[in-house]
C-alpha cells in the first residue's frame, strides 16, 4: 500500500470483541516465543482490520537487545505499507513495552497499543513512566490495558517458573 493512500483511509475503531481476538494473535506470537526457549512476548499491528505486522521475542536467539516482538512487528508494517510511518494502526503487545519500544512505537505514530499484562520492572506505558503520553514529543499515544491480562500474565509465569526448575537441576 502506499503511502498516500494510507493517509487518506478513515479508520473504524476496532470493538472490545475485536480487541481480545487480536490479542490472541499476539498471544500466539507469544507461544513461538515460548517454543524457542525465549521469554514469551507477542505483538501483532493492526491496519485496516488486517495484520501488517507479527513479532515474538528473540532476544537470545538473535543475541541482540533490539529482537523485542514490537521492534520485528514495527518494521514488517513498515515494509508492508511502505512508510516508517504507521499512522492508523493498532499495535497489540502481551507484555507492557520497556523504553526502547515505547520510543519506537511513538517514533513511528501508533495510533493506539492495547496491552496484556502491565510490566511493574520495566514498563513504559505506565509502570514506572509512560513515554506514549508525554506532551513534549509531537506525538502520543492511545493505551488500553489488560486485555487478555490473565492468559498474557499465565504465559510469562509458566516461562519463568520452568526456568527456576531448569536452574536448579
Amino acid at each position: 500500500m502506499k503511502p498516500e493512500a494510507a493517509k487518506n483511509v478513515k479508520h473504524t475503531p476496532l470493538t472490545p470483541e475485536e480487541d481480545k481476538i487480536y490479542m490472541k494473535k499476539a498471544l500466539k506470537q507469544a507461544e513461538h516465543a515460548l517454543a524457542l526457549g525465549e521469554v514469551p512476548i507477542g505483538c501483532v499491528i493492526v491496519y485496516d482490520k488486517k495484520i501488517i505486522g507479527r513479532g515474538f521475542n528473540k532476544r537470545n536467539t538473535k543475541k541482540t537487545a533490539l529482537a523485542h516482538a514490537e521492534i520485528t512487528a514495527i518494521a514488517q508494517a513498515c515494509r508492508k505499507l511502505g512508510d516508517w510511518r504507521l499512522d492508523g494502526c493498532t499495535m497489540y503487545i502481551t507484555l507492557e513495552p520497556c523504553q526502547m519500544c515505547s520510543g519506537a512505537i511513538v517514533q513511528s505514530r501508533i495510533d493506539r497499543i492495547v496491552i496484556g499484562a502491565m510490566n511493574p520492572k520495566a514498563g513504559c506505558a505506565g509502570s514506572i513512566l509512560n513515554l506514549l503520553n508525554r506532551p513534549e514529543f509531537n506525538h502520543q499515544v492511545e493505551i488500553t490495558k489488560d486485555i487478555c491480562a490473565a492468559e498474557s500474565t499465565e504465559i510469562l509465569q509458566r516461562f519463568f517458573k520452568d526456568l527456576r526448575v531448569r536452574n536448579k537441576t
